[in-house]
């Protein structure tokens, strides 16, 4: 049987998770997506019902709050977290499951036949004869970040005039997910603290104290096409282009081999045919002078397979 505090979490879990929110990296509005508003309103309205002040939504779905404090010259500490889910590609909308892992491996759908494999992901195996949320394998579960919401919302439900502290102040923030782009909007003036955290990951008792340098660019090879049958000394295939773009880079510096502080280049997505090739990237990096480095390859080798294949022609946006 649940504890108390395990059903209001997940119940409230659920109640998120039924809010389609993934955000759209092709969108130029912010919010990127009409779901985040909903979350935003979701929030604000249970916050007014949890009694906090100076409760603020505004027109980029950006949520802030109040919770006074009780100890007079407290420090002011915040907590901020983000209310979209990713987009890797798959369903918008999240049907949650909870299944007991036995250390067996899980079926999550047995119409589409979707499996978590235990030798695929054996981080599961810290977690024996427990009782797990899943998705049903055709989404993310949006754990992140709506597990960090759901920890922050039910923290402030269960604080009592017993618990001492100075001003808490709360942020939830969309489209994380697209480069910080809600983040970046935040009016630091309703987020005036001493201390804050972000709550987004990890293991239970990690604490992530630096971050990467991130960005992300997209690479359109455009083809020139003819019939195969006379395509000799004509046809230029931008799917090969893409290919032979790839292979310039160190297959060691991928995520796949990397660990720790070491940078990479990720190729995550490429859609293409005869007549054009879109391919995109991700750059990770702690040091700054190798992501800049690695910024400038992204741009460089575009440039060599220009030269190379003249009829070639490539966009870069970063």
């Amino acid at each position: 049987m649940p504890s108390p505090l395990a059903s209001q979490l997940t119940q409230r879990f659920f109640r998120y998770l039924a809010i389609s929110s993934q955000s759209d990296p092709r969108a130029t509005t912010l919010p990127t997506t009409p779901g985040q508003h909903e979350m935003a309103r979701e929030l604000a309205d249970e916050l007014r019902r949890l009694g906090l002040d100076d409760i603020v939504i505004d027109d980029h779905a950006t949520v802030t709050a109040v919770k006074r404090g009780n100890v007079p010259g407290a420090p002011r500490i915040g907590f901020i977290t983000h209310i979209d889910t990713v987009d890797v590609g798959l369903s918008p909308d999240i049907h949650p499951q909870i299944l007991r892992f036995t250390g067996e491996d899980l079926c999550l759908n047995s119409e589409k036949q979707i499996w978590l494999r235990v030798a695929e992901h054996p981080e599961i195996l810290a977690y024996p004869d427990e009782e797990i949320i899943f998705s049903d394998g055709t989404s993310v579960l949006g754990a992140d970040n709506k597990s960090a919401v759901t920890v922050v919302m039910t923290v402030l439900e269960n604080l009592t005039p017993e618990h001492r502290h100075g001003d808490i102040v709360v942020a939830f923030v969309p489209d994380e997910e697209v480069g910080l782009r809600g983040a970046k909007a935040l009016d630091l003036s309703r987020f005036a603290v001493d201390f804050a955290w972000t709550i987004d990951c990890c293991e239970l008792g990690e604490i992530v104290y630096e971050n990467f340098n991130a960005a992300a660019a997209e690479i359109r090879f455009t083809g020139v096409t003819a019939h195969p049958m006379s395509a000799k000394g004509v046809l230029v295939n931008p799917l090969l282009m893409a290919a032979d773009y790839i292979s310039h880079f160190d297959r060691l510096q991928t995520p796949e081999h990397t660990a720790g502080r070491e940078g990479y280049v990720w190729f995550n997505g490429i859609q293409g045919d005869q007549n054009s090739t879109l391919l995109q990237a991700s750059i990770r990096d702690f040091d700054s002078e190798s992501f800049l480095r690695r910024k400038q390859q992204i741009g460089d080798v575009a440039e060599h397979i220009a030269r190379t294949i003249p009829d070639g022609q490539r966009r870069i946006f970063d």
